[in-house]
């Protein structure tokens, strides 16, 4: 089976089982790095195939999102344009497929693109379309939290017995929002989880929140993902964390204010805890990277 349209590059399409396409999106949704961290991680750890590519001519703006180039001793040895790449994976344990697709966020053309992704869905058998964010909050590392909007009351129920948050929401919006939109008027399943990361946090990988969601992916999808190695790698980075907090006053009142105004997922709540204060960027006190 073949597809190939101005937006969607495949030579031969995978032949699924009621897959789930779950999708991370690098840009303005991906504090962190957890939504194309995610996807990354599953990639690797299920050894998921490529079979089709984003036609970045299609829908990236390349002079606001710039093509990377690797030039050795005045030979180019690569030039990489924005774009995206899908992913297959067989759950060989009788659970649902997998599609995954990493990518950058386009940044022209969304109603287009919304509707090439909804038709490369139909065509593979997508049962559920799964977009993965990620926000700074005014959290502690500590915590767990990831809010979600779904599509249908049956979805929205689930996502609560995973102690999902409904989110509530009023501003700015992303790729997401267009593909939740677009899902909800076409009658297909779509469900948006959105990871909230302590805004102290910066330039590093939050291995505890990984792992929180992957285990509610695999529960989503009915597959199966071993995080162990993320769980041993966040008992590593929280020691070397709780170790700064206590020799750091800036950090130690930054900790404190959140504890004190237990205030969870709110924008408003984190511009007005900051007031302007320094956020400490951890890759200059850690030695985990």
């Amino acid at each position: 089976m073949a597809m190939k349209t101005q937006g969607i590059l495949s030579k031969e399409l995978p032949k699924l089982t009621r897959p789930i396409l779950i999708a991370g999106f690098d840009g303005w949704g991906n504090a962190l790095d957890i939504s194309t961290g995610m996807v990354a991680y599953i990639i690797r750890k299920l050894k998921a195939r490529s079979f089709a590519k984003i036609n970045p001519d299609e829908f990236y703006q390349y002079d606001a999102n710039r093509p990377l180039v690797n030039i050795v001793s005045g030979t180019m040895e690569s030039f990489t344009p924005p774009g995206g790449t899908f992913y297959a994976v067989r759950n060989d344990s009788g659970g649902n497929d997998l599609v995954l697709l990493k990518a950058d966020e386009p940044s022209l053309s969304w109603n287009y693109f919304v509707d090439e992704l909804f038709s490369l869905s139909r065509t593979l058998g997508v049962i559920t379309i799964i977009t993965l964010g990620s926000m700074y909050d005014n959290v502690l590392h500590t915590d767990r939290i990831i809010s979600g909007i779904a599509s249908t009351k049956d979805l929205l129920i689930r996502l609560k017995q995973k102690n999902v948050i409904p989110v509530s929401y009023h501003g700015p919006s992303a790729i997401h929002s267009i593909i939740q939109a677009e899902g909800e008027q076409r009658g297909y399943p779509c469900i948006s989880l959105w990871c909230h990361c302590p805004y102290y946090l910066q330039n590093t990988t939050h291995f505890g929140l990984l792992s929180h969601l992957s285990a509610i992916l695999s529960s989503l999808g009915q597959f199966a993902i071993d995080a162990e190695d993320l769980d041993a790698s966040w008992r590593e980075l929280q020691q070397q964390i709780e170790a700064l907090i206590e020799n750091s006053n800036e950090f130690k009142t930054i900790i404190n204010e959140i504890r004190k105004e237990k205030v969870k997922g709110s924008w408003e709540s984190l511009k007005k805890s900051t007031k302007g204060e320094k956020v400490i960027n951890l890759t200059d006190f850690l030695k985990f990277k």
